[in-house]
């Protein structure tokens, strides 16, 4: 049996910690921990885990580092091999380790996923995890259960293991070695895609992610960036160009970063003309600070780009366009991708 540390990054959600820590204490598995990162929190969350369970390590920081400077900071307290990144609003089943621990069983695989099910409609998929994820050749993110908006039922269609493109940070299961290697989560990232980033990097260097279907969380999710927000959606364009910038293959920075750029200006007039004049104004300061980033990405892309293993990008990068598939065929689910 593999041993997991479980980190959870928290700052001031007290409440999120008495609702769903109790779940992962219950965890039925013979070797873990779980680890505390608490991102100077005032709202009492360092007392009442002291209080309540005192088996549990704290890894008390000076400020609010975020998901990204939190998780990192709090790797050098995990003692066990896979570290296991878990958001404060999920909640597990008593043996969801195990299946997570037979991923690993495959020496290739760096990352893992569970089945992710949403708290407040538990028979469907969770919106940030799903059934595993995956992105298209333009650098647009989805998920098996899950593209843009629409979120399936969970009715067994994606109870196979399978390679994935990412493995949701709501619930990461990584080997220790590989993360320290691999420099960690990139905090210039701040929040959203640093563990699309990560596992993005990891495969360019010959590893693979994937899914644990017998493993079942449930995540709340929406907390830190509620959906629709300006500023998630500054994240959410900002983040994604940095990633593609970073880990594209040559061909492929050549051939699509101009269209997606296109694409990305396309979906901000759209925004303009739905009345959403924020979210216009959030796709352009994300654009602004790529420009502005690019002097450091660049660096950063050649030293990534000298520990590629392939030329290629990962064949898990699926070679279609998802806002073609979505808003002109009108497909809805990802078993109806083509």
């Amino acid at each position: 049996m593999k041993g997991f540390s479980i980190i959870i990054v928290t700052w001031n959600a007290l409440e999120h910690l008495k609702n769903f820590l109790p779940s992962v204490t219950k965890t039925d598995y013979p070797n873990f921990e779980i680890i505390i990162a608490d991102n100077a929190s005032d709202d009492g969350s360092k007392e009442w885990i002291k209080s309540t369970y005192p088996e549990i390590k704290i890894a008390s920081f000076d400020r609010n580092y975020g998901y990204c400077g939190g998780n990192n900071r709090a790797v050098p307290f995990a003692e066990k091999e896979i570290l296991l990144f878990l958001n404060n609003d999920v909640k597990v089943e008593k043996d969801w380790l195990y299946g997570l621990n037979k991923a690993f069983d495959d020496d290739l695989v760096a990352a893992a996923q569970p089945k992710m099910r949403s708290v407040t409609e538990s028979d469907h998929f969770e919106y940030a995890g799903a059934a595993g994820g995956f992105i298209d050749k333009y650098g647009y993110t989805f998920c098996r259960g899950r593209i843009f908006d629409e979120v399936e039922k969970d009715e067994g269609q994606y109870d196979d293991k399978t390679d994935l493109f990412w493995a949701s940070g709501a619930a990461l299961a990584i080997r220790k070695d590989l993360f320290l290697k691999s420099g960690g989560f990139d905090e210039v990232f701040e929040f959203h895609m640093e563990e699309i980033d990560l596992c993005w990097r990891m495969q360019n260097q010959g590893f693979k992610i994937t899914y644990a279907p017998e493993s079942v969380v449930y995540h709340l999710g929406g907390g830190s960036l509620p959906m629709g927000s300006p500023r998630k959606v500054f994240y959410n364009f900002r983040n994604s160009l940095f990633m593609l910038w970073k880990n594209y293959s040559s061909t492929s920075l050549r051939k699509r970063f101009l269209l997606r750029i296109f694409l990305d200006i396309v979906a901000a007039w759209k925004a303009l003309l739905e009345g959403k004049p924020k979210e216009w104004l959030a796709v352009a300061r994300a654009h602004v600070h790529f420009l502005r980033s690019l002097g450091d990405l660049t660096r950063k892309r050649k030293a990534l780009q000298q520990k590629r293993v392939t030329d290629d990008d990962p064949k898990t990068m699926l070679d279609i366009s998802l806002i073609w598939q979505h808003f002109v065929k009108g497909v809805k689910k990802f078993s109806h991708l083509k």
